[in-house]
Order: structure tokens, then C-alpha cells, then sequence
């Protein structure tokens, strides 16, 4: 495509913005998604460079809600165990709904690109 185009008298910037960019759209939407995903997920370099607990992101947040819930309930002594089984699950996926919510709703606009991909990859009859 490329070649033809240049054959056609189109420039260079041309090529690049009408022809190659919208071909590598969807791949770059991916690579920005898994970016994206990665970014979010990330606890342990935002704990490791951030002194302060008010800059601290969501993600290590969240990992400290879990981790004080399961040091408290290690020392909760009157609590039977079925009480103590009833919360940690709870919490656990409480937090998972507070993180997944972020992406859920940033997928729906990626999604046309990945859609788009694989319909200009495929094999036309």
C-alpha cells in the first residue's frame, strides 16, 4: 500500500497519516490498553518511591485495607471462626469491584479498534 501510494504522488506524511496510522490503530489501542492495565495494577513501585500515604494511587490503598483487615482479624480472639471467614472474602472481592471498575469503563471505547482490527486482517472472499 505504501508503495502504491508513493507510485500515486502522495508525500510521505500523507503515507504516514492516511494510509499506515489507521492500519496500526488497532494494535496501537492494544498496546495502550495493556499499558494502561499494567499502569493500573501497579502497587509496588508507587510504595517503594512514595513517602507520603496522601499521594499514595488506589491499587495501595487498597492492598493496605486488605492487609490491616487480615492482621485484624489474626487478632480478633472472641470472634468464631466462621465470623472471621465471612469477612475476608467479602473485603477481597469488594476491592476487586473497586478496581476493575476504571478499566470496565475505559474498554467499551478501545473496544471499536480491536473490533476494527480484526476485520481489516481478515481474509475477504
Amino acid at each position: 500500500l505504501e508503495e502504491a501510494a508513493i507510485i500515486d504522488g502522495a508525500t510521505e506524511p500523507y503515507v504516514l497519516f492516511k494510509i499506515i496510522l489507521p492500519i496500526s490503530l488497532p494494535a496501537i489501542a492494544t498496546i495502550g490498553l495493556f499499558y494502561a492495565v499494567g499502569h493500573w495494577n501497579s502497587y509496588f513501585t508507587p510504595l517503594i518511591y512514595l513517602n507520603s500515604r496522601k499521594k499514595w494511587p488506589l491499587q495501595v490503598i487498597l492492598r493496605e485495607i486488605l492487609f490491616e483487615s487480615t492482621e485484624s482479624m489474626r487478632t480478633m480472639g472472641e470472634a468464631t471462626e466462621l465470623q472471621k471467614s465471612a469477612i475476608g472474602p467479602q473485603l477481597k472481592m469488594a476491592t476487586v469491584i473497586v478496581t476493575i471498575i476504571p478499566i470496565t469503563l475505559v474498554y467499551p471505547f478501545l473496544q471499536k479498534h480491536f473490533t476494527k482490527g480484526v476485520l481489516i486482517g481478515a481474509i475477504k472472499a
